[in-house]
């Protein structure tokens, strides 16, 4: 095992690369957190094939687009890889890995390698890197997974093992003449700025109430702003109790936009205001501003840090609000942290609206 420096590379690059295989095959926001990783395996092995392998909301998202990833190859739903979509019909892993062949390195981004590393030491690379949690397999070059880090900073580790420096800490999302033609035809004209309110989240303790949301969707609009409301289908009944509860005209936006779309919207919003989820990452990614609402265990390992143009708000809750049991993740084996809890309140519930407010019309206002 090499020992990594920060940011810069910690190990020498690898000889001959002429394909590189990069597992990250989860949700929206953990992907757009190893961008700066990828940039920075383009800028190591510049004339390498990378190809991610990913979920197929990864292919879409991803064709036609620039950026440093040439290829996506779907992997197949597997335990600790990634659940199966609706409707995605059966594939193997062994068709897979009869397929994902003649790769010179393989990274593992994915978690702690309990069932990542094993599939990345299945492809046959001459040399894996990635990260290792107790009791995972170790790969060639590795580092310890430890959960309290930024996620930014831990994927830029794991590719300074090959030799591949950062280019950033900042990930960016190209945005498509094709995202921003969506966004038009399904939006319409701006009459006036726009604002994106997300109220949703899957993790239903990262969810900031409704009532915050709509009032500060009243405030905003009556300080001249059009106001949307965006949400993925399984959030429909979050977006409906926002647009409610406002009591002024909003414009809810569930389905209506393909991630490149969404993207495309985000691109051309004066703000995005949302929980700690994948829109909220992709909107700074495309370039927004953001006001962001996190517990203080995701703000560590997940928030922005530039403040130039996003405003993270804490909440400093750690015990559940039901039970009061701690859930904040534990580091070592002696502390089983997350999990024990079965409540999935808000943790977020106690940030004040004024904190929102105050952190939107900062960034609203010219300076």
């Amino acid at each position: 095992m090499t020992t990594p420096s920060l940011l810069g590379p910690s190990a020498g690059r690898v000889d001959d690369v002429r394909r590189i295989a990069v597992l990250r095959a989860n949700a929206l926001g953990d992907f757009i957190f190893v961008l700066p990783a990828l940039d920075a395996l383009r800028a190591a092995y510049p004339a390498a094939e990378i190809v991610l392998l990913g979920a197929p909301w990864h292919a879409k998202l991803w064709r036609d687009r620039p950026g440093p990833v040439d290829r996506v190859l779907v992997v197949p739903p597997a335990p600790g890889i990634r659940a199966p979509d609706p409707g995605e019909p059966e594939s193997s892993i062994d068709d897979f890995l009869a397929a994902a062949t003649g790769f010179d390195l393989a990274v593992q981004i994915h978690g702690g390698g309990a069932n990542s590393n094993p599939l990345i030491g299945r492809l046959g690379a001459r040399v894996t890197v990635g990260l290792r949690a107790d009791h995972a397999p170790p790969l060639d070059r590795w580092i310890r997974y430890v959960y309290y880090q930024h996620e930014v900073i831990r994927y830029l580790e794991v590719v300074g093992l090959v030799g591949a420096a950062a280019t950033t800490i900042t990930p960016t999302l190209a945005v498509t003449d094709a995202d921003r033609a969506e966004a038009a035809r399904v939006l319409g004209p701006a009459d006036r700025p726009r604002v994106a309110l997300h109220p949703g989240a899957s993790d239903t303790r990262r969810r900031w109430p409704a009532e915050g949301f709509a009032e500060v969707a009243r405030e905003l609009h009556g300080d001249g702003y059009e106001v949307l409301v965006t949400g993925t289908p399984a959030e429909q009944e979050v977006v409906d109790r926002v647009v409610a509860a406002a009591g002024v005209p909003v414009r809810p936006q569930v389905g209506t936009l393909s991630l490149g779309g969404l993207a495309g919207c985000f691109h051309d919003c004066a703000l995005v205001i949302s929980n700690d989820t994948g829109p909220l990452h992709l909107a700074a990614a495309v370039g927004a501003p953001t006001v962001g609402i996190f517990w203080v265990g995701n703000l560590i390992n997940t928030a922005n840090p530039l403040r130039g143009r996003h405003r993270p708000i804490c909440s400093w809750t750690v015990h559940c609000p039901v039970c009061g049991v701690d859930c904040t993740p534990g580091i070592y084996p002696h502390r089983p942290g997350d999990g024990e809890c079965p409540h999935r309140d808000s943790f977020v519930a106690d940030v004040p609206v004024a904190e929102v407010l105050e952190a939107s019309r900062d960034l609203l206002t010219p300076h």
